[in-house]
């Protein structure tokens, strides 16, 4: 089910009408959300619901069995890695076995042979890496002592699946979000209303602005070799909101809905267009994700305490890692490797990119050198979601070089100016209230009349942007 969809205005309100006035006790409240977070998922292909009830229930199994041989760290070393393996095994079985089987036949081919692999024709499904991601930190939590295993069945199942953040996340750890079911939820008015407040913010983003974006960025994009070096780039920029608004716009949604009840999810971005510098950028964007690369790859890894080249060494296998869980394509592990290669330059020149504060912090505009730290950042950026975005390695590479090649300008084929100023006006409000939770939070104005008339108005507006057709949010396909 989309949040942008019909059944889903009809889905929420009923959910939370029955979840705060029926079923008032937090035991069935809690089974009630595993019910409705089913139907939610399901809604889309009842069949992976099998799929995710058994990533659930080994996952679950595995706390009380690494509970069981407290003290046996050796018996306690196989559970973790048998539910680890088991839940990579899944993954890659439904998002990588035909990307590799397709990958070493190539390099077979190249070699004059040619090899008949078998490719499995399967759907992947939606949100599988994200709620597989959750599953794997509770194991490891649990395994290092950072949360004790739940006995709770309806409590974990609950934690994994909860709609609002199953299928894009954020991606929640146990030590945040499972506690919450564990606990009594009370009724809170003004949470609700931040809820809803954040919620429209997030529809903002993702119906006004990234598919405004999405038409012109779909329709123009395989057409880069007959387009001036201008309107490649401004695709590019309109593409790099597209994702942000989509993405962002989702967890704003997410994150929203959750606050109706009661629940307070993990901030998943943090104006990352106004970054500094690339490693602040990554710092903003997709926290949740970055986090967990951190917490669980990177630091075991050595992390930055060891020397340069391994911490080098180190970030080039967080970031492959990083595109390859994007998606099964070269396209994407080519990106990670990109920002890889950035953040490189960070570490050997030893740059600063560690700031205390947001970007020109109480004052309205930026100085020169933020202004420029901002723009190069920016572009770097951009450069980054041409890759990511690119159908293949080949499309990625010859856009960007059409790029630096086509004649730079023809007003004729300049495409995107509409979509492209919307941007601007969505970049200056962010801007104005980057410092503010989320943009409609609206905590320097007093009158709750006031308050309303904005919402309702942006409401309105918001409503007379949507498209015809709803289109899917762009993280559903990771």
């Amino acid at each position: 089910m989309l949040f942008n969809s019909f059944e889903f205005t009809l889905f929420l309100p009923v959910v939370f009408l029955l979840y705060w006035f029926v079923f008032r006790t937090r035991k069935i409240q809690n089974l009630f959300l595993v019910v409705a977070s089913y139907v939610f998922y399901g809604w889309w292909d009842w069949r992976f619901l099998f799929l995710i009830a058994i990533t659930s229930f080994c996952s679950y199994a595995s706390g009380l069995l690494l509970e069981y041989f407290e003290g046996k760290r050796n018996k306690q070393k196989i559970v973790s890695f048998t539910n680890i393996a088991l839940n990579l095994l899944i993954l890659c079985i439904f998002k990588y076995y035909n990307f590799f089987m397709e990958s070493i036949g190539v390099m077979f081919q190249r070699t004059g042979y040619e090899l008949d692999w078998i490719t499995l024709d399967v759907i992947l499904p939606v949100g599988i890496s994200f709620y597989t991601f959750q599953a794997l930190s509770y194991t490891i939590d649990v395994y290092q002592r950072k949360i004790k295993a739940t006995h709770d069945i309806v409590e974990f199942f609950a934690y994994i699946c909860f709609f609002p953040q199953l299928v894009a996340g954020p991606i929640e750890r146990a030590t945040n979000l499972l506690p919450q079911f564990q606990h009594e939820r009370i009724f809170n008015y003004d949470r609700a209303v931040d809820g809803c407040k954040q919620l429209l913010w997030g529809f903002v983003k993702k119906i006004v602005v990234a598919d405004r974006c999405a038409i012109i960025v779909d329709f123009y994009w395989n057409q880069y070799q007959e387009l001036p070096g201008l309107t490649l780039l401004m695709l590019g920029v309109l593409f790099t909101f597209q994702i942000y608004c989509d993405f962002s716009g989702y967890s704003d949604i997410a994150i929203g809905c959750a606050k109706l009840f009661g629940i307070q999810l993990t901030k998943n971005f943090d104006n990352p267009y106004f970054s500094r510098s690339i490693p602040e950028f990554w710092r903003k964007w997709h926290i949740s994700l970055m986090t967990w690369f951190r917490d669980y790859i990177y630091i075991p890894l050595g992390g930055n305490r060891c020397s340069k080249w391994k911490v080098v060494r180190n970030v080039f296998i967080v970031w492959g890692i990083s595109g390859l869980w994007h998606g099964a394509d070269w396209t994407f592990v080519c990106w990670g490797l990109f920002h890889a290669s950035l953040l490189t330059l960070y570490i050997m020149f030893n740059i600063n990119s560690k700031y205390p504060n947001h970007v020109a912090q109480g004052h309205l505009l930026p100085n020169i050198k933020e202004l420029i730290q901002m723009s190069t950042t920016f572009f770097l950026v951009v450069i980054g979601w041409i890759i990511f975005r690119a159908e293949s390695m080949s499309q990625a590479t010859d856009y960007l070089l059409s790029l630096c090649t086509n004649p730079f300008f023809d007003s004729s084929t300049l495409y995107g100016i509409k979509e492209l100023m919307l941007c601007v006006v969505f970049l200056i409000i962010e801007w104005i209230r980057r410092e503010d939770p989320f943009v409609l939070h609206m905590q320097g104005i007093k009158s709750q009349f006031a308050k309303w008339v904005i919402c309702v108005g942006i409401a309105v507006f918001t409503y007379f942007f949507m498209a015809d057709n709803i289109s899917n949010f762009i993280y559903f396909q990771f």
